[in-house]
This record gives C-alpha cells, structure tokens and sequence, in this order.
C-alpha cells in the first residue's frame, strides 16, 4: 500500500465508509457539538477560531496521542477547517477524483471560487505531524488564495 494510500484510509468516517463532500457539513456539526459539549471551546465558524484549531492540534501532539490514536479527532478538526473555508471563502466541499486523492491523501477537499482546489483535512494532518508555525490553520486562511473577496455571513 502506497503512501497516498495510507493516507486516504485515514480519512474515513464511521464504520470504516470514505467520506463524501455533501456528508462534510453536517459531519462538521456533529463534531463541533460534540466536542463543544465537552470542552467550553469557541468552534463557532470564525476565522479567529483557526487558532483554536492549532492549539487543539498541538494539544494532541504534545500529549502524545499517535496518529492512529488521534485520526477520528484529525479528521474533525480538518472537516471543521473545510466548513470555515466555505462558510468564510466562499468555498464549497468536492469529492476528489482519483489523481486528486493520489495528490492529497483524502477524498475530499474544497474548491474556492477562483477554482482552486485546497485540502483542509491534509492540512490539520499536516500540523499535526509537522507542528510549527508555519504548519499553523490560521495562517493557512491568512495566506489562501481564492477566497471570495467578502466573506459570507
């Protein structure tokens, strides 16, 4: 099994299914509920609320969580991150196609409204094995392209 490959398994959704991009925003909700309802965290759609996405990443870093250990909370954060971008961007959920899932190591993804294509799940993945500042969710929005000029409300 290829790299890409092992990477796609990690984003799965319950029961072992791929995920697809019409289930991302209500998967979103249900992630920021349950999270919420157990943590007092401001996940609330906002830009500003990246920054609790780093230090949540960081968090399972730095307390040791694997990336087994930590894959279902990864995928919520990087679906959570995805529904920023498209509630914020501009952006709406694709599922990616085959080359796409080779490239990114996920099945699905956002396209902005210039037509870019961004993969906000390899992204949270990313900071969590990388860390560092310029791994950080917040500055990944700060320096996207393609973002609608206005965010929506």
């Amino acid at each position: 099994m290829g790299r890409a490959d092992g990477r796609v398994a990690h984003a799965r959704v319950a029961h072992g299914r791929v995920a697809h991009a019409r289930e991302m925003p209500s998967y979103a909700a249900a992630f920021v509920a349950r999270v919420t309802a157990r943590n007092r965290l401001p996940l609330d759609y906002s830009v500003a609320s990246l920054r609790v996405v780093d230090f949540m990443v960081d968090g399972l870093r730095k307390g040791g969580a694997g990336p087994e250990r930590a894959q279902e909370v990864l995928f919520g954060l990087g679906v959570y991150v995805g529904e920023v971008l498209v509630r914020r961007g501009g952006a709406v959920w694709v599922d990616f196609d085959a080359a796409q899932r080779a490239l990114f190591g996920q099945p699905v993804g956002v396209r902005m409204p210039d037509g870019r294509v961004w993969n906000p799940l390899g992204k949270v993945r990313k900071r969590f094995e990388l860390g560092g500042p310029e791994e950080s969710l917040q500055t990944f929005w700060l320096t996207l392209h393609g973002r609608a000029r206005r965010a929506p409300a």
